[in-house]
């Protein structure tokens, strides 16, 4: 295996800002993009290859599967794209049709890397491919809140005035509807956040059900207005490949699958989580209020009545 060798598995809007966002990173020293259309797959290679010289030495180039059997890192952007006034789960079937096109030529390969699943819904279908892939569960993972995660810190930083870097607060669950934020641990740098909101003469309790809302339907309003969310996934994939390939153990809200953690099982749910070369190296119980963790039960409960009706044998 190749630490520094990537496949990105699909190059739509949001596998070729993946790409783009990893020649950029200068993390790995190959990447190969594979696509249904093999043109598109092409092209994009040739595009970002011609960025090299502003970038570091890398080789880029449109493959099929046999070239991830070494990689360290297979991205899976693969299937459609959300429509407008479609949900995450909406895209399921669709999605893990396409799912199960893809996994057993991966499970061909015997790859001893990390299968990071980024399409939608991400939760399934990282789900699905932790079944189906014939990789060990804690080298199969998603994407998970970390975006959402992401946009939660912004506009919290954005209403105080704070550097969006110093605000420590996660969304976990689902990535999708029934998402929660984890208000009753949220903190600017250790001080707490519903004393940070009264330094600031503001009421955390009349701002709480905006912000969150805000997050939560964050990406319908892109894709009403622009067809597609694609560039902060993108930063949020190389956040997720840099603490591979540094083997940073940082923590996360990856989709992992979960083994009685929050008296869950047998379900992929985005939690906090300690992520290094390895992939999921420990799922992190953290502390929730009643209400919080009753909500996450709801999530985990929407997901499951989603994977009951599939078909994985």
């Amino acid at each position: 295996m190749d630490i520094r060798k990537c496949a990105v598995i699909g190059c739509g809007f949001v596998g070729a800002s993946i790409a783009f966002s990893l020649v950029e990173s200068g993390l790995f020293t190959e990447l190969v993009l594979i696509d249904i259309n093999r043109k598109k797959a092409e092209g994009e290679a040739m595009d970002l290859s011609h960025g090299v010289p502003f970038a570091q030495p890398m080789k880029i180039w449109a493959g099929d599967y046999s070239d991830t059997a070494d990689c360290g890192l297979i991205i899976l952007t693969a299937g459609a794209n959300q429509q407008p006034d479609e949900t995450r789960i909406d895209l399921v079937h669709k999605n893990v049709r396409v799912m199960k096109s893809i996994l057993p030529e991966l499970k061909k390969q015997n790859c001893e890397g990390i299968l990071l699943v980024v399409s939608n819904p991400v939760d399934i279908l990282t789900y699905v491919a932790a079944k189906l892939s014939g990789f060990p569960e804690d080298r199969v993972f998603g994407s998970g809140t970390v975006l959402d995660t992401a946009r939660l810190k912004y506009l919290l930083g954005e209403r105080l005035g704070v550097d969006s870097r110093s605000v420590h607060a996660f969304i976990i669950g689902e990535h999708g509807d029934s998402e929660l934020p984890v208000w009753s641990s949220a903190n600017i740098s250790g001080v707490d956040l519903s004393d940070f909101f009264r330094m600031h003469g503001a009421d955390m309790e009349q701002e709480e059900k905006r912000i969150y809302e805000s997050v939560r339907d964050s990406a319908y309003e892109i894709i009403e207005k622009k067809g597609a969310t694609y560039y902060a996934i993108a930063m949020a994939v190389r956040r997720i490949a840099e603490c591979i390939l540094r083997d940073e153990h940082s923590v996360l809200p990856v989709s992992t699958m979960l083994s009685g953690q929050y008296g869950l099982s047998d379900i992929c749910l985005g939690v906090p989580s300690i992520v290094d070369r390895g992939g999921v190296e420990q799922v992190l119980e953290i502390p929730l209020s009643r209400e919080e963790n009753e909500r996450l039960q709801e999530s985990a409960k929407a997901l499951r009545e989603v994977l009951d009706q599939l078909e994985l044998e």
